[in-house]
C-alpha cells in the first residue's frame, strides 16, 4: 500500500513538474540590438540588467560587434521595452539613445566618449 502511494506521489510531481515546463510551449522571440557597449565591463551590466527585466528569458552581448541577442517572452514584453531597458542602463540600443543620467552613471571607460580600450581593467 505505501508502495503505490509513494509511486502515485511520484508520478504526480513528473506530471506537474512537466506541465510546469509546458506552460511556456517554445513560445519565445529573439531581438537583435545594435549597443553602445565597448568592454567586458559593459558586458556583464548589460546582460545582468537584461536578464532581471521581466519577461526576459537570455541575453547575450557579442562585444565584436556590439550585438545584444535577447531571447524573451512576448507575452511579457516586447523589443521597444527591452530597447528601454538597455537605454535606462545607459547604453544606446538601435535608435533609442541611451538616457543621459544613467549614461553619466557608468565608469568613465564605459561611456560613448571614452577611448577605445582593451577588456583589462
Amino acid at each position: 500500500m505505501k508502495t503505490r502511494f509513494f509511486s502515485f506521489l511520484l508520478a504526480l510531481f513528473l506530471l506537474t513538474g512537466s506541465a510546469l515546463r509546458a506552460d511556456d510551449g517554445g513560445k519565445t522571440a529573439t531581438v537583435k540590438l545594435k549597443t553602445s557597449a565597448k568592454c567586458e565591463m559593459c558586458k556583464e551590466r548589460l546582460e545582468r540588467n537584461l536578464t532581471l527585466t521581466k519577461g526576459v528569458k537570455e541575453a547575450f552581448l557579442n562585444l565584436d560587434d556590439k550585438v545584444m541577442t535577447v531571447t524573451y517572452n512576448p507575452k511579457k514584453t516586447d523589443a521597444a521595452k527591452i530597447k528601454t531597458a538597455i537605454s535606462n542602463t545607459g547604453y544606446d540600443a538601435d535608435e533609442v539613445v541611451a538616457d543621459q543620467k544613467a549614461h553619466d552613471k557608468l565608469p568613465g571607460c564605459c561611456r560613448k566618449s571614452a577611448a577605445a580600450h582593451s577588456d583589462k581593467h
